[in-house]
């Protein structure tokens, strides 16, 4: 891992080794909610407005939720090199290895740009094979293929914008990283219904939105971390573009928790979409697909204040701060946990409403209202998880990291949401597998990192 020095006077960017830790983290979470807010507008706008296209029924959402899977691929590779990356930046900069963080910085954008063509390439080439086995039938096939023909032009901007964000939140600019997705979000809710309803393009037209809104976020992006005029410390070199595989390395290594986590989402989702097809049909593919949308915003803001406490604990923990990184592990896990029961409570009283933002179709709201309630049950369980990844992947423990994030999805969801429905279960079973995972994939995470890690920090 990293090659932690004595501590030098860094280049610039926020100190977050003073101050209170809480405002130091809150000051980093709330800006990234929001801009995560806005990034999931991208998709569950265009959820909504499909949700509701005139003759469509339930199918045009069940051919979005057969896109998912890929969409989550996209999502895993750009995790692999940006969530490696950034916490890795971070920690350099808090023992002051200033020109190591910007290599990091250097390295993680080739290797972003780079892997994009081949994502592309290979997901486009084999689109339609890929979304039969994902459970496609004919009729949901058509829209599958209507979406993502075009949404995977935009495979580059949208690893760039999300992969390079996190160094400019990592600087200590949080206000700029929620830009970032606040441009490209406000651009696609007015093209959306401009595009869907207006020029009656339909699916396609919620597709081209997105791309459209991916490159402005892009270039954002690069603008900030390009140019010498902008306040950040660190930027994009040419001299650190060429890689440095052993750095690469490092950054892979940490960033491969968030690639197996996003990789076993896309697990998951296929296996769910296949297996509802068989024991429920389009019908419940379509359902899973709000679940899944629900799901996304409900756990929105306890991600949000996880990953902004990443920069202030592994800033912390590179400048040997750990009265400090304890002082922040204890804040996030206390705010996640009140904040995750609230969301578990509305979710108890208002499914069919919650149900009925993405869908007018009667049978999928009153069916998706019970399945709902079943997905989200012991839901405070998720806090525990990403507060212990969170802090895994913050201070470096990419081995932890891994570990748990194949535990509660590759080796506790996957097999329940294949067993339990043969067991008689039928689809309610596919639906109770994210729950168990939760309870269990969740206390194993947060116990082991108490144990091996924060009793350890003296």
């Amino acid at each position: 891992m990293s090659n932690i020095k004595s501590q030098k006077p860094h280049a610039g960017g926020k100190d977050f080794s003073k101050g209170k830790v809480s405002a130091n983290i809150m000051a980093q979470a709330l800006p990234l909610i929001l801009a995560q807010l806005v990034q999931l507008l991208y998709n569950v706008v265009d959820r909504i407005y499909i949700g509701h296209l005139p003759g469509a029924d339930s199918l045009a959402l069940t051919g979005i939720g057969l896109a998912f899977p890929l969409t989550t691929l996209i999502a895993a590779f750009t995790f692999l090199f940006g969530m490696g990356g950034a916490p890795l930046f971070s920690i350099e900069r808090g023992a002051g290895n200033d020109e190591r963080a910007e290599r990091i910085l250097g390295n993680t954008f080739t290797m972003l740009f780079a892997s994009s063509f081949v994502i592309f390439i290979l997901c486009y080439a084999f689109r339609r094979p890929v979304l039969y086995l994902f459970g496609a039938s004919d009729a949901s096939y058509v829209y599958a293929n209507e979406y993502l023909k075009i949404y995977l032009f935009g495979t580059t901007f949208t690893m760039l914008a999300t992969g390079l964000n996190g160094f400019i939140n990592a600087q200590g600019f949080p206000r700029m990283g929620m830009m970032t997705t606040l441009i490209g979000a406000v651009l696609n809710l007015v093209l959306d219904p401009l595009f869907i309803f207006v020029f009656k393009m339909g699916v396609s037209g919620a597709a081209l939105a997105t791309v459209i809104s991916q490159v402005v976020s892009a270039a954002w992006v690069m603008n900030f971390l390009l140019s010498r005029r902008e306040k950040a410390a660190y930027h994009i070199k040419k001299s650190c573009l060429r890689p440095d595989w052993r750095l690469v390395g490092d950054i892979t290594q940490l960033g491969l928790a968030g690639f197996i986590m996003q990789g076993t989402n896309c697990l998951v989702q296929v296996v769910c979409n296949a297996t509802l097809k068989t024991f429920g049909g389009d019908l419940y593919v379509g359902i899973m697909t709000v679940i899944n949308s629900v799901r996304e915003i409900m756990s929105l803001p306890v991600s949000g204040l996880t990953s902004g406490s990443q920069p202030v604990l592994g800033y912390n923990y590179g400048a040997k701060k750990y009265d400090r990184v304890k002082s922040g592990i204890r804040f996030t896990a206390f705010i996640g946990i009140a904040y995750t029961a609230i969301a578990w409570i509305v979710v108890l009283l208002i499914p069919r409403q919650l149900m009925g933002i993405f869908t007018e179709d009667s049978q999928t709201i009153a069916y998706g209202a019970e399945a709902l309630k079943t997905y989200f049950f012991g839901f405070v369980f998720m806090s525990f998880m990403f507060t212990g990844q969170s802090t895994f992947t913050a201070l470096g423990y990419s081995k932890h990291a891994i570990f748990f994030s194949l535990l509660r999805k590759a080796i506790i969801a996957v097999p329940l949401a294949i067993i339990l429905p043969r067991l008689g279960f039928g689809v309610a079973g596919v639906f109770l597998s994210e729950p168990i995972s939760n309870v269990i994939g969740g206390l194993a995470s947060f116990i082991t990192m108490y144990v091996t890690v924060y009793r350890k920090l003296k």
